[in-house]
């Protein structure tokens, strides 16, 4: 049978650090945290509130997730960060980068000082989020370009529908590729035609608003989605975009021929039951432009 002195010392040799907090936000006990490549000692905290330590709305978000843990006698597994800006008395020189943390939250069933109380085991998860962005990163991109790839595109296109849908928010849709591409790939070789393509990528990022998403829909083919914009101001970019690549892909002129770009341009209307209808008069619209004579900018 083990003593209470016992178990005292097995819970403050917990490496992640175990907090007993109550419902209105008050640290009635500390234990664990001994793995002193995360932690520091916590047991300054006890007798302090929530509050008093993180500011006001990561403070809101404990409470309510106490709050839930206590009300549905559920275990609770929850991620969420702390960075420099949500703890209070932090230095503004400190540490930028957030640290990431589970939580696992289960209402106990006794009370202290009259009020109910909750286990908190909190584990840095720093080393798996960073892991789990790049992983994220690496499955969303596309390899020789850098911009986003099919599968990115499609998720975030159908959130922009969705959006429009919901809240009439505009979204337009350019699709575009290489004009003259092949007779590149035939005189100088694919290594030069995809130098060319990761150039088309490089301007397509110089362009883009930090809201707007670039694709590389296979080959030479491309697709950007422009929340926000309608039909006229996205013309109005495609435009600029079109001249900007063929400035720059000026430099590659085999035989008095350069690549250009051919594009379409269309915008969600409210009879498109998905976004896949609005992509596909885009694709229409560059298959007019590369019929009418290419190097042209075509609105369906």
């Amino acid at each position: 049978m083990i003593s209470i002195e016992q178990m005292g010392i097995v819970l403050g040799a917990l490496p992640d650090p175990v907090f007993i907090i109550s419902r209105s936000g008050k640290y009635v006990a500390v234990f664990g945290g001994r793995d002193a490549r995360y932690y520091h000692d916590g047991s300054g905290l006890v007798g302090l509130n929530i509050a008093d330590v993180v500011k006001k709305e990561k403070a809101d978000w404990f409470l309510q997730q106490i709050g839930l843990a206590l009300d549905s006698g559920n275990l609770l597994i929850r991620e969420y960060e702390l960075s420099n800006k949500d703890v209070r008395g932090l230095r503004e020189d400190g540490p930028q980068q957030p640290i990431w943390f589970e939580g696992r939250i289960q209402g106990l069933d006794f009370q202290v000082d009259g009020e109910a109380v909750v286990l908190w085991v909190a584990s840095n998860i720093s080393e798996r989020h960073d892991m789990e962005v790049q992983l994220r990163a690496l499955s969303d991109t596309d390899q020789l370009t850098g911009l986003f790839n099919r599968r990115k595109l499609e998720l975030d296109l159908a959130l922009f529908h969705e959006t429009f849908e919901r809240h009439a928010v505009p979204t337009s849709i350019l699709m575009f590729d290489l004009d003259n591409l092949k007779k590149i790939n035939d005189t100088l070789g694919h290594y030069e035609g995809d130098e060319i393509i990761v150039a088309v990528s490089n301007v397509c990022r110089s362009e883009l608003r930090k809201t707007d998403i670039a694709c590389r829909f296979g080959g030479d083919e491309f697709v950007i989605g422009l929340p926000n914009i309608e039909l006229e101001h996205a013309v109005q970019f495609a435009n600029r975009l079109h001249e900007s690549v063929n400035r720059e892909l000026s430099r590659f002129c085999i035989d008095g021929i350069s690549p250009t770009v051919s594009i379409g341009v269309a915008t969600m209307l409210p009879e498109d039951r998905s976004y896949e209808d609005t992509l596909k008069r885009a694709d229409n619209a560059l298959y007019e432009a590369k019929r009418s004579g290419k190097n042209r900018v075509v609105a369906g």
